[in-house]
């Protein structure tokens, strides 16, 4: 079924169909249904004032996630450092990441959406999947407890976890110590070339320049991130870093 006609098939689905379908993918037979139909209605499939519930279920289902990841990790990973600890987290909780797990899970066909979002593409398709996905962690969290959406997190980003390698060290500061000594001195120039969307799911791009090299872009969902990604496009057209 392409995403299309997935989306529009969604919006026949009733609260109690809706439940039904995801018992299995998640674990857990919900009790407030309409609570979860409205998490998965994207504010394009809404009256004007009715996305409220959306945005708040996103705001809701990062924290949750960000908690339980964080804590999963440590238990993982006894002898990280707080440095490797936030990569291996970042390299969980990023948009990308959430994108693969809700594509996993079938959760873009269940989604309910308007007619102008239902052929997005590539960064706004992915940052749409991984809002739906922080929704319905949060409607988890809230008609099951916390061991409800722990159950579900480590469920699909155990397996993750564990997958990633010995993570990378922090692309700025890698980027920062390779100026140094590339540049005599120089000092990576961040700057901030553009922002989109609303604010409650921004899209930032930045650049980043080094003495006499080219500048290098990046985008994300907040400057760091962006600035995170821009350090990495240098570190990896330099043949600091490589592909791998």
């Amino acid at each position: 079924m392409s995403s299309t006609r997935a989306m529009a098939a969604s919006k026949r689905l009733t609260a109690d169909a809706l439940a039904e379908a995801l018992v299995e993918r998640t674990g857990h037979a919900f009790a407030d249904r309409q609570r979860l139909q409205r998490a998965l209605t994207h504010a394009s499939a809404r009256s004007t004032h009715a996305g409220v519930d959306y945005e708040r279920f996103e705001f809701l289902g990062d924290r949750v996630l960000g908690l339980i990841v964080a804590d999963m990790l440590l238990a993982a990973f006894p002898d990280a450092a707080e440095g490797e600890l936030s990569l291996r987290l970042n390299a969980l909780v990023n948009a990308e990441a959430l994108s693969e797990i809700a594509e996993e899970i079938g959760l873009p066909e269940l989604v309910r959406a308007g007619s102008d979002v239902r052929n997005l593409e590539g960064r706004k398709r992915t940052n749409l999947r991984a809002d739906a996905l922080e929704s319905l962690i949060a409607v988890l969290y809230l008609d099951g407890g916390l061991e409800t959406a722990r159950a579900f997190i480590h469920r699909y980003w155990q397996p993750r976890s564990q997958a990633i390698g010995a993570a990378r060290r922090d692309a700025k500061t890698e980027l920062q110590e390779w100026a140094h000594q590339a540049a005599t001195g120089a000092v990576p120039a961040y700057r901030v070339d553009g922002r989109e969307g609303p604010d409650h799911d921004p899209l930032f791009t930045v650049s980043v320049k080094v003495g006499s090299f080219a500048p290098a872009t990046g985008s994300g969902r907040s400057k760091r991130e962006a600035e995170q990604a821009a350090a990495a496009t240098l570190l990896l057209r330099e043949g600091v870093w490589s592909a791998a």
